[in-house]
């Protein structure tokens, strides 16, 4: 064996031979690789048939043994299979190809052990590529980087389709590992960048195509193409079958989630996707062809009301992931640099706004970025950064985003009405004044139009209330940014000014100095101050708790015996002594005899007082006797009078239940009775009783019975009355009806078979 400083590929080891002869071959050899078949993944059944999960569980299960065996191979073994054993690779592509995504229908398991399985092949796969990305081990294991770099490249081991399936299956909870794993990939092999500068136009293709299905117009060459002469009979989103549809909105959610994916993980990218104008080209597709998507996925009737909601889910998936990835290139070409403070910072500010000048005609889009990443943010930014930037560039461009918001019909956020750069109330514009609204008002002589054509603020239904939707801080934040334009207005003022125009800072400045307050304004002290606030009344004073004044009251007790406070059992008390302690039934005993024996004591006459004592006192009753003096006075002990005080069951020792004694007295109650009449009646007169009450009841009830019949008739030969042949008829008629269950006609069909003689 060499020397273990040496790396993999110029180590030789020595083996025997067939012949009986050692040989001495390199560390990484084709006939050094197992001879094991790994068998390609399948993913789990959809029906969930029980044959069909056995099937499925014993599948995975060859797989995960083989992945585990894999990685508990040597260094050397373990790069002996992965680049000479070819089904190892086609189980794992089989892998990133078949395995189900986060918004995949197929994704939920259909059973816990499925699941368990699914887990375990993904963690295989993972700590497969992972180990397959690391060309050093430990000081002993580990490849020469360039020869590291060709194996991997010439082999096929990664590719750049493979790197986009490994970050959008394993990016949740390992983008760290994923950062670190590609990064090593794309430094140790550079050829790796010039192919993904090959397929980001095949990325753009997804977009043209797209829009081709949709029957739209493509953007770059194709745009310039004129017209096909068929082009007007082309399918469009809302044109086209249901099943195309379906598949049009699968394809751009997974496209959209694994660019988005690998961007995230792997920011270096960005620069290779923005050299070929993908940020431009992404503003245009979404502009062109989301709408026309979302209104046929929203007004096309669909059979399954849950694919319908499905589908809609994966569009607004899509567009989240299309707005967050023109963030993430901007973020990674124009902001992050201008945040560290490089030397062309101009160079990144300037490139910075002409990106966001070319948003503008792409109302939509614009309206949706700036929704999640507040364009205003990224404008205070650059003044920050860049203290003498354009104000009348900035200024037009926060105009153009609030009229991209109004055109879509749409109203924006109260987090995103920031006044850190609209110039309204600093002098404006040459040649006329910036209106919040982002319109122009011109007048001679500076003057604003007034009346009928000076332009109103027409507050939103359900936002013009008293409630304030804004936290404190916010409020504060608002008050201060006028004060600092305003200083001599009261905050109590400010505070009524915001109310009426729905907190927007810019309307109260811009209504304030252009004098056209609202009525209800005009009448307030301008310098007003802020209401005081109301004091809240004390928790404690108004408290009130059953526990109040206890031994553990610390509200209203200084010292709290801690020694009678514990947690869990205590020491030296078993869960047997605990349990066995009765001794709270004992003292629940003894309390109720001590009741009874005063209940026994107590008496309770009609115009007597009670009594402690048992005596007769002749003398006290002929007193009292004609007064009745509280005798209908109905207070707490004169319920013993009416019911006896009973002690609980569980507190009686030995004695016979009191409900047994109660049964017992009734039972010599009933013996002591005379003798009832032992008398027994006619059975017969009982019947007619019997008849008569049943008479009588089915008369009120309204049931008509039906009239005697009779299918005796008279003796053969004499010939029989109309009425007995009816009566003979229908109950021929209802045998099969009745207790019989269809005897007769069964009878007559095994009849006409010949079964049965006839």
């Amino acid at each position: 064996m060499a020397c273990a400083i040496v790396p993999l590929d110029e180590q030789q080891v020595t083996e025997p031979s067939a012949v009986g002869k050692d040989r001495t071959l390199p560390a990484l050899h084709p006939d050094r690789k197992e001879e094991r078949c790994f068998v390609p993944y399948r993913p789990p059944p959809e029906d969930g048939s029980p044959a069909q999960v056995e099937e499925f569980l014993e599948h995975a299960k060859f797989i995960t043994e083989d992945l585990e065996w894999l990685l508990a191979l040597p260094h050397d073994k373990f790069w002996c299979q992965v680049v000479f054993d070819e089904t190892l690779q086609k189980c794992l592509d089989s892998y990133l190809c078949h395995a189900s995504r986060g918004l995949d229908p197929a994704g939920l398991p259909c059973s816990p052990a499925v699941a368990d399985v699914q887990r375990c092949i993904h963690r295989a796969v993972f700590m497969t590529f992972l180990r397959m990305a690391t060309h050093k081990e430990s000081k002993e294991n580990f490849l020469t980087p360039t020869v590291f770099g060709e194996i991997i490249y010439e082999n096929f081991l990664f590719d750049i389709p493979k790197i986009l399936d490994l970050c959008v299956l394993f990016g949740k909870g390992n983008t760290q590992l994923l950062h670190k794993m590609i990064g090593n990939i794309f430094t140790q092999q550079p050829g790796y960048y010039s192919d993904l500068d090959e397929t980001v136009p095949s990325v753009l293709q997804v977009f043209d195509t797209i829009l081709d299905k949709c029957g739209l117009q493509c953007e770059g060459a194709g745009a310039m193409e004129p017209l096909k002469l068929n082009a007007n009979g082309r399918p469009t989103a809302m044109t086209m079958s249901q099943q195309d549809l379906v598949d049009l909105v699968l394809y751009l959610c997974d496209s959209t989630t694994t660019i988005h994916a690998f961007l995230d993980i792997y920011p270096p990218a960005c620069s290779t996707f923005q050299s070929h104008g993908f940020l431009s080209r992404l503003g245009s597709f979404y502009e062109s062809a989301v709408p026309d998507m979302e209104k046929a996925v929203r007004k096309r009737n669909f059979t399954d009301k849950g694919l319908k909601e499905d589908l809609w889910k994966r569009m607004c998936h899509s567009c989240k992931r299309m707005v967050e990835v023109a963030h993430l290139l901007l973020q990674q070409s124009c902001l992050q640099p201008i945040l560290e403070g490089g030397e062309n910072i101009q160079t990144f500010a300037e490139e910075l706004l002409q990106h966001f000048t070319s948003f503008l005609p792409e109302k939509r889009f614009l309206s949706d970025y700036d929704e999640q990443f507040p364009i205003a943010e990224d404008i205070s930014l650059l003044q920050q950064a860049l203290p003498l930037i354009d104000e009348t560039r900035t200024s037009y461009l926060l105009q153009g985003v609030q009229s991209a918001w109004d055109s879509v019909g749409r109203r924006r956020p109260q987090g995103h009405l920031q006044s850190k750069a609209l110039p309204a109330a600093q002098g404006g514009a040459v040649g006329g004044r910036a209106s919040p609204l982002g319109q122009r008002e011109s007048g001679e002589g500076g003057e604003s139009p007034r009346g009928a054509e000076a332009p109103l603020y027409m507050p939103h239904k359900g936002n013009n209330g008293a409630a304030c939707s804004l936290s404190v801080g916010e409020l504060e934040s608002l008050l201060s940014s006028i004060k600092e334009l305003l200083p001599d207005l009261g905050e109590g003022f400010l505070l009524a000014c915001l109310q009426e125009y729905d907190y927007s800072p810019e309307l109260v400045i811009h209504n304030i100095l252009e004098q056209q307050l609202a009525p209800r304004l005009d009448t307030l002290d301008r310098a007003m101050p802020r209401p005081p606030k109301e004091e809240l009344p004390a928790v404690l004073s108004n408290r009130s708790n059953v526990f109040d004044d206890d031994e553990f009251d610390v509200f209203h007790r200084d010292q709290v015996d801690m020694s009678r406070i514990w947690k869990g059992r205590r020491k030296g008390e078993s869960a047997q002594e605990i349990l066995g302690d009765k001794q709270h039934i004992e003292e629940q005993r003894e309390r109720y005899r001590a009741y009874e024996t005063v209940v026994d004591e107590v008496m309770v006459e009609p115009g007597a007082a009670y009594t402690l004592d048992r005596d007769y006192d002749d003398e006290y009753d002929d007193t009292y006797d004609v007064n009745q003096v509280g005798a209908n006075d109905l207070d707490g002990d004169s319920l013993l009078s009416r019911r006896p005080f009973t002690i609980p069951l569980v507190l009686r020792t030995g004695n016979k239940p009191q409900f047994e004694q109660e049964e017992d007295e009734e039972e010599d109650a009933r013996t002591n009775q005379a003798p009832r009449d032992q008398f027994v009646q006619d059975p017969a007169l009982l019947r007619e009783r019997a008849e008569a009450r049943r008479a009588a009841v089915q008369q009120r009830k309204g049931y008509r019975p039906e009239p005697a019949g009779s299918v005796v008739g008279r003796p053969k030969g004499q010939g029989q009355t109309q009425e007995t042949a009816q009566d003979r008829r229908k109950k021929e008629a209802s045998k099969g009806r009745g207790a019989n269950h269809n005897r007769r006609n069964m009878a007559d069909r095994k009849r006409n078979k010949g079964m049965i003689p006839s």
